[in-house]
């Protein structure tokens, strides 16, 4: 099966690395005419440009834009729709994972996750849906994680967030239907991304990064890691005419470890 995207135009924010980048890549590659967000500008121009070397045929957007906000969300979504005349397929990818015991975790602490993850994923979908439902062809994809299912202790406020990020999914998706609008969630486990690198520069260990994610991923089912190109492949796969028919569901990208289906 070729899965492509040509003549469709994606937005995906936090899109100029990990796994938005890999998305990214992953739509250009197929066809897809792609726009990026994220707030760092000097950071978008060095992910389209390894798009464009990826997918030297690809048209790129960069969008710099703060989405957390209800007026970065707009600024966004004019600025993809005014490269690319229209959006089909929306990836809200952005975010972070602020955890910590309940006790701990502060009122902004709790409205920044919520603004940035669930408030950015409904703004951006209040655009993208009437041009969709106009022309009866529309994607969503929720990133979230695996904690939307299986809640950790001390996964306040990123599980809450994520939970209600599965529960967003499902109402885009019974509204969506009708309207050939196909609203799905990815829910990401242990993946190689640039949050881990993060955390490797700040453990203070003397193993390369291959090293340090390895020992993590053998206790895993799979024994390693997963990679930001299969979890791309599946958010491709979604939004291909080979995902036509799937609507309103939470599809674990983890390897199997999750212990919930």
């Amino acid at each position: 099966m070729q899965l492509r995207l040509d003549g469709r135009a994606a937005l995906i924010t936090g899109g100029s690395k990990g796994l938005g980048l890999a998305i990214a890549k992953a739509f250009a590659g197929a066809g897809g005419r792609v726009a990026i967000v994220a707030r760092d500008a000097g950071q978008l121009a060095k992910a389209e440009a390894e798009i464009k070397a990826a997918a030297p045929e690809a048209r790129i957007a960069a969008i710099p834009a703060d989405i957390s906000t209800a007026e970065g969300c707009e600024s966004a979504f004019t600025a993809a729709e005014k490269a690319f005349g229209q959006v089909d397929i929306l990836v809200n990818n952005a975010g972070t994972s602020q955890r910590g015991p309940f006790l701990e975790v502060s009122d902004a602490l709790w409205q920044n996750d919520l603004d940035l993850k669930l408030f950015a994923a409904i703004r951006l979908g209040r655009l993208v849906w009437p041009g969709m439902q106009a022309r009866r062809w529309g994607r969503i994809i929720n990133v979230l994680n695996t904690g939307a299912k299986a809640p950790p202790a001390e996964g306040a406020p990123t599980a809450v967030t994520r939970a209600a990020g599965m529960a967003l999914t499902k109402v885009q998706a019974n509204e969506g239907a009708k309207h050939n609008i196909l609203v799905n969630a990815l829910l990401v486990g242990l993946i190689d991304s640039d949050q881990h690198r993060r955390r490797h520069a700040a453990s203070g260990t003397n193993e390369s990064y291959e090293e340090w994610l390895a020992k993590l991923g053998a206790s895993l089912a799979m024994g390693r890691y997963g990679r930001p190109e299969e979890f791309a492949a599946t958010a491709l796969f979604l939004c291909s005419e080979g995902g036509g028919y799937i609507a309103g569901t939470a599809i674990n990208v983890d390897g199997g470890r999750s212990p919930v289906v």
